[in-house]
C-alpha cells in the first residue's frame, strides 16, 4: 500500500495547467515521479515473486484499519490526455467521492446532499491522507482503489454545523466467522452468499467495526469449520489476536424458501448478548440480496445497541455532573438586618440550622445589620425554600439579597 502524504506532489499536474510557465518543470517532475513509481512497482513485483504466494497472504492479513474517519475501497477510473493528468483528476475525484460517502455513513443522505455542494477546494482542508490500495496506469487512463482518511476534529466541527453529532468513540471491533449451510454441507472459508454479504457490508470503519477474515492459507490452516462448530476456544482466540479485534462473532445462515436466507447468531459480546434468528427475504428474492439484507440488519442492530448504551452512559455522566454541581458549595453575599445583638444571634442560629446551609461568613457587622457570605449546596431556589421552612425569606431587594424573618 502506498501512502500519499505530500499532496503538492500529486497535484503538480493541476498546478502546471494553471501556470503554463511552469509546465516544463512540472512535466520533468512528473517524469521523475513516474520513473520512481515504476521502479518501486518493479521492485515490489520482484519481491512478491521471490517471497512467494504464501508470504504475500501473510503480509496482507492482520490488523485492519477501523477508523470511522477513513473510507476504504473508493474506486476511480479516469481518462485524460495523459496518465499524469488522469491520475491528478482521479485524486480529486476520489477525495470528493469519499467525502460524500463519509457524510452518508456518519450522518445520512440529507447531510451528504448538503455537502455535495462543496467543491474540491472546500473539501481539501478536511483531508488527512490517501493510501493507494490498487492502481493501474495506462496511456491517458488511471484506474485505482484508494483509502481516504479525514481529520476527525475538523469533520466533527463541520457536521455539528449541520446538526449532526459524531460519536466520541467507536464501539468494540468484531471479527465475523460466517458459517454457510447448503445441501447438508457447512462451510467457513469457501465463497458463498453469506460470506460475500459481510464483505459487501464494508463495515470495517463503521461505529461497530466488523472485519471479515481474508480466508487465505494462513486462516484456513489455523481454523477449520469443524473448529468453529466445536467452539474450539484456543483456535478462535488465536485468530482474534491475529486480526487484533476485541471479539469474534459466529454468524450462521442457510437458504430459505423463496430466495430468502435464514440467519442466526447467539452469543455474548462486549455489546451484551446478541440473539438473531430470522428469515430475511429481499425484494428481488435473490439469495445474495437476501444475505446482504440479513448482514445489514444484523450490523444495524449492533450499531443501535451500541448507540443506546453510549447514550445511557452519557445520560448517567450528565446526571452525575448535575448531582455534583448540586452538592458543590456555592456562596451568596447576603444582607441581614436586625434590631440588636440578641436578634442577630437568633437569626444567625436559625440560618445555620437550615438544611442546605454550609456556612455563614461575616463580612461586616454593625448595630443594625450584617453583610455575610452565605454558603449553601444545591440551587438558589432550593435554598430559598429551605429558608422559608425555617421562617425566613431570601429576596433580592434593590439589587441586594436580603434574609429576614416573615
Amino acid at each position: 500500500m502506498i501512502v500519499i502524504a505530500d499532496f503538492a506532489r500529486d497535484f503538480s499536474g493541476l498546478i502546471a495547467q494553471k501556470h503554463p510557465a511552469n509546465k516544463a518543470r512540472m512535466d520533468d517532475m512528473a517524469t521523475r515521479l513516474a520513473f520512481l513509481n515504476n521502479t518501486l512497482l518493479c521492485i515490489c513485483l520482484i519481491a512478491t515473486l521471490i517471497l512467494g504466494f504464501g508470504m504475500r497472504g501473510a503480509l496482507a492479513a492482520g490488523p485492519v484499519e477501523t477508523s470511522i474517519f477513513a473510507v476504504q475501497g473508493v474506486e476511480v477510473d479516469v481518462t485524460d490526455t495523459d496518465a499524469a493528468s488522469a491520475k491528478n483528476k482521479a485524486l480529486i475525484e476520489v477525495q470528493m467521492k469519499a467525502f460524500l460517502l463519509l457524510a452518508q455513513r456518519l450522518g445520512d443522505s440529507s447531510l451528504a446532499e448538503k455537502l455535495g455542494a462543496f467543491d474540491e477546494k472546500q473539501v481539501l482542508p478536511y483531508l488527512k491522507s490517501l493510501s493507494i490500495e490498487e492502481e493501474s496506469i495506462s496511456p491517458g487512463r488511471y484506474k485505482g482503489k484508494l483509502t481516504v482518511r479525514f481529520l476527525p476534529a475538523k469533520i466533527r466541527a463541520l457536521y455539528s454545523n449541520f446538526g449532526v453529532r459524531v460519536a466520541g468513540e467507536q464501539g468494540p471491533s468484531f471479527l465475523v466467522l460466517t458459517i454457510w449451510k447448503e445441501n447438508g454441507k457447512q462451510t467457513l472459508w469457501e465463497d458463498n452468499p453469506w460470506r460475500q454479504a459481510w464483505i459487501n457490508l464494508r463495515a470495517e470503519q463503521s461505529l461497530i467495526p466488523v472485519i471479515v477474515p481474508l480466508g487465505d492459507l494462513d486462516d484456513s490452516g489455523a481454523l477449520s469449520v469443524t473448529d468453529v462448530l466445536s467452539d474450539d476456544a484456543v483456535k478462535i482466540e488465536k485468530i482474534r489476536r491475529h486480526y487484533d479485534v476485541q471479539a469474534v462473532l459466529i454468524a450462521y445462515a442457510e437458504p430459505a424458501e423463496g430466495g430468502g436466507v435464514h440467519a442466526r447468531m447467539n452469543g455474548n459480546s462486549p455489546l451484551g448478548k446478541l440473539i438473531f434468528d430470522k428469515i430475511y427475504t429481499a425484494d428481488s428474492s435473490t439469495l445474495q440480496a437476501s444475505a446482504d439484507l440479513a448482514a445489514s440488519r444484523f450490523h444495524g442492530v449492533m450499531v443501535d445497541k451500541f448507540k443506546s448504551g453510549a447514550q445511557k452512559s452519557a445520560d448517567q455522566q450528565s446526571a452525575a455532573k448535575l448531582e455534583a454541581d448540586k452538592n458543590r458549595k456555592k456562596s451568596l453575599a447576603v444582607s441581614i438586618p436586625f434590631a440588636g445583638p440578641s436578634e442577630w444571634n437568633g437569626l444567625r442560629a436559625r440560618i445555620l440550622s437550615t438544611p442546605g446551609v454550609l456556612g455563614l461568613d461575616v463580612s461586616s457587622l454593625a448595630g443594625d445589620g450584617a453583610v455575610v457570605n452565605l454558603g449553601y449546596a444545591g440551587t438558589l431556589e432550593a435554598m430559598q425554600s429551605s429558608l422559608q421552612a425555617s421562617g425566613l425569606q431570601l429576596n433580592r431587594i434593590a439589587g441586594v439579597w436580603v434574609v429576614e424573618p416573615f
